[in-house]
């Protein structure tokens, strides 16, 4: 299997030309809090040669291929298996203070999608898992056999803000009375058996179901909101964080903690900004960045992202 066959890192320039202020001195911490195959740390390694790698991943395959890749760069390399919002506790213990450059690389990575069996992709039938995870946790065929239809409804229009989930959730309720669902290609069948005609012409069935189902297996939106405050809080001054989202619920969290972090606490009224009130932040860009239609044109995976970034200014008081 060739890497770079199968990953082409989203964004890559602008995220190193984002954290390079926070990079550049030797001995800088960059942390990949979503180290997938690699493909961004490696980068970062050879771009900056005086830097140190914590990076962590929950997929142990993850770590078992990146490893291999980034075996060159010895010791500047530290992988840890986390999840991201343990990023605190991985940072001390591989031996450092703080982390000056953060990258999250949000969402499900392209092994997880490229490798059939994992039970992520709708378009290719496989053991119904997508854990990220494949060590511990709920798979998706679990919650699909136990959840009842109240609560497949409620992750299907949270997670999936998916308009038909009433119609959806019933479905599988009546569909595994009959068999168990445990292949990702049934629940397919069964989501487009369900769907009605002019609403398969607006996009596949089972696209928000199978997105809804993987944030619940892996308690994405919830570990995302400890994990940028968290990573904050791991940034000396001068250092520097860069989010990429893709999709609408992990960026509306991710936008809100980079907008409290940097904004002022002072009271309203108050005549002068106390330095105690002044903002810990500076957001790095404005609103979300978007990929260029040349790099979506290379590279699809990058048409959804939402890049976001921000500086430390100031300690916590």
């Amino acid at each position: 299997m060739n890497l770079r066959d199968i990953h082409t890192p989203v964004l890559l320039d602008r995220c190193a030309e984002l954290l390079a202020p926070a990079l550049q001195r030797e001995g800088a911490v960059f942390v990949d809090a979503t180290l997938g195959m690699g493909g961004h740390s490696e980068a970062f390694l050879e771009r900056f040669p005086g830097i140190r790698l914590v990076g962590l991943d929950r997929d142990t395959d993850a770590l078992r291929i990146a490893g291999e890749r980034l075996a060159r760069f010895g010791d500047r390399v530290t992988l840890v298996h986390t999840v991201y919002d343990g990023i605190a506790d991985a940072v001390t213990s591989s031996g450092y203070a703080a982390a000056d450059g953060i990258l999250f690389d949000l969402g499900v990575s392209s092994l997880q999608l490229d490798v059939a069996d994992r039970g992520f992709a709708y378009s290719q039938d496989a053991p119904l898992d997508m854990r990220m995870d494949q060590s511990a946790g709920t798979t998706a065929a679990d919650i699909v056999a136990t959840y009842g239809e109240g609560d497949l409804r409620r992750i299907f229009e949270r997670y999936g803000e998916e308009k038909l989930a009433g119609r959806y959730a019933r479905a599988i309720i009546a569909a595994r009375a009959e068999a168990p669902i445990e292949r990702s290609g049934r629940l397919v069948e069964i989501l487009v058996a369900a769907t009605p005609y002019a609403a398969q012409r607006t996009g596949h069935p089972a696209k928000r179901v199978f997105q809804a189902l993987r944030i619940e297996v892996n308690r994405e939106l919830s570990v995302l909101e400890r994990a940028i405050p968290a990573a904050l809080g791991a940034l000396p001054v001068g250092g520097r964080i860069v989010v990429l989202a893709y999709q609408s619920l992990e960026d509306r969290l991710v936008k809100r903690a980079l907008a409290d972090a940097s904004a002022s606490t002072a009271p309203a009224g108050l005549p002068v900004e106390l330095p105690e009130h002044a903002p810990k932040f500076k957001l790095l860009v404005k609103g979300a960045e978007l990929a260029s239609d040349e790099e979506r044109a290379v590279n699809p995976r990058a048409t959804p992202v939402r890049l976001r970034a921000a500086e430390r200014l100031r300690e916590d008081a």
